[in-house]
């Protein structure tokens, strides 16, 4: 059996971006039939946000450099922001193998890791070996009955403080209570999350004990860390000591996410006003990003700033709806003032209402409590919409 020639094989298109040392990747690349064919070189991973979109490549190869501190810092959130944009297998290129590299890089989700430097043939082949791998997997998925997917429902604003757990707990509750979905609350405020004491609950296990538990993740599996609240909720709480919110990395948050997807007609995730490593690696699955903003200047300009790191990130417009939250007359700020500033409309209002904070306070849920109140209508109307809209 004779192997085909060079130029019947089908060239690789590839993006190559973070930090490189050396000379012998570019040779590779750049040798005569190598096969690959370089879409974009990029310092930052960002900078190849462009470059990344569907069907555009078939591998990323991702530099670590020699800075082993950078590389635990950072490896998982330029994981994370390549995973937003495409499928494509990572190939993290690194200048020794050391447990420092190796570890957190597989946690991170990458396909392969290449200590340079390596021969020509050698990179290509490992290029090669990893798009065949992922390709094969894809259609393994592919060949199975596609079966219905719950949507994801994110909850962030970029300061603290306005009211995000309220919001997402209230939210969450009430589409358990008044809809026949099946809902799961997720809080992925990892180091300080407040999801489970607003809702009264007393978890005995969180997430912190999932992404340690032996074994694959499945819906069974991810049933016995839930803890279930009268309204029909399940929630699924963030660690009780901020120390472990480190265990919770970007690819289990991609796992849990798939899994719930699978599990749940509705997910509602309560984030941390940060884009780090699992905010990010939870966009690529959001189908509605909720963006709070509140009717004072610091929040709008943390908002402002948000919404331009989002589009820096490619994630799409249109699944973002702008929610002005706590509104109350004479503060000097208006709606108006909110969307002129953000150049965006406001999607939902919620009225800040004198029966939230003793409903906080008793672990109860104030659109439940009184459905006639201000913040509980104004809640309802966002459940509504969601469901309307298939969310």
């Amino acid at each position: 059996m004779t192997s085909p020639a060079p130029d019947t094989v089908k060239a690789l298109r590839v993006v190559v971006t973070g930090s490189l040392e050396g000379s012998e990747l570019q040779q590779a690349l750049g040798a005569t039939g190598s096969g690959l064919d370089v879409v974009a070189w990029a310092a930052v991973v960002r900078d190849a946000v462009p470059h990344l979109g569907a069907g555009k490549v078939d591998a990323v190869l991702l530099g670590a450099g020699r800075d082993e501190s950078r590389t635990a810092g950072s490896l998982e959130s330029d994981v994370a922001v390549i995973r937003l944009h495409t499928d494509a297998p990572i190939v993290l290129l690194v200048s020794e193998a050391s447990s420092t590299v190796l570890e957190p890089a597989f946690a991170a989700g990458v396909d392969d890791v290449l200590v340079l430097p390596q021969k020509p043939e050698t990179i290509t082949f490992a290029i090669r070996k990893a798009h065949e791998a992922r390709g094969r997997a894809a259609a393994h998925a592919h060949a199975e009955p596609a079966a219905a997917r719950g949507k994801v429902v994110t909850v962030f604003s970029p300061k603290g403080g306005t009211g995000k757990t309220v919001l997402s707990t209230n939210l969450a509750a009430l589409l358990a209570q008044t809809t026949d979905k099946r809902v799961l609350l997720i809080d992925l405020d990892l180091q300080f999350g407040d999801a489970a004491i607003m809702l009264g609950l007393d978890p005995q296990r969180t997430m912190h004990e999932l992404v340690q538990a032996p074994g694959a993740l499945d819906p069974g599996k991810l049933a016995g860390y839930t803890t279930r609240h009268r309204s029909g909720l399940d929630v699924l709480a963030a660690p009780m000591r901020p120390e472990d919110a480190e265990l919770v990395t970007e690819s289990k948050v991609l796992q849990l996410l798939d899994v719930a997807r699978e599990a749940y007609d509705v997910v509602v995730v309560d984030t941390s006003p940060f884009f780090y490593g699992p905010m990010l690696a939870v966009l690529r699955p959001t189908d509605q990003l909720l963006m709070l903003c509140g009717l004072d200047v610091p929040t709008l300009k943390n908002v402002k700033l948000s919404l331009r790191t989002l589009e820096l990130l490619g994630f799409p417009a249109s699944r973002t709806s702008l929610v002005l939250n706590r509104v109350t007359p004479k503060v000097g700020l208006t709606k108006a003032d909110v969307e002129g500033v953000l150049g965006l409309p406001v999607s939902f209002e919620i009225a800040n209402d004198a029966v939230v904070a003793p409903a906080v306070n008793s672990g109860a849920v104030a659109a439940l409590v009184d459905s006639d109140a201000e913040c509980a209508r104004g809640v309802a109307r966002l459940a509504q919409s969601l469901e309307s809209a298939r969310v």
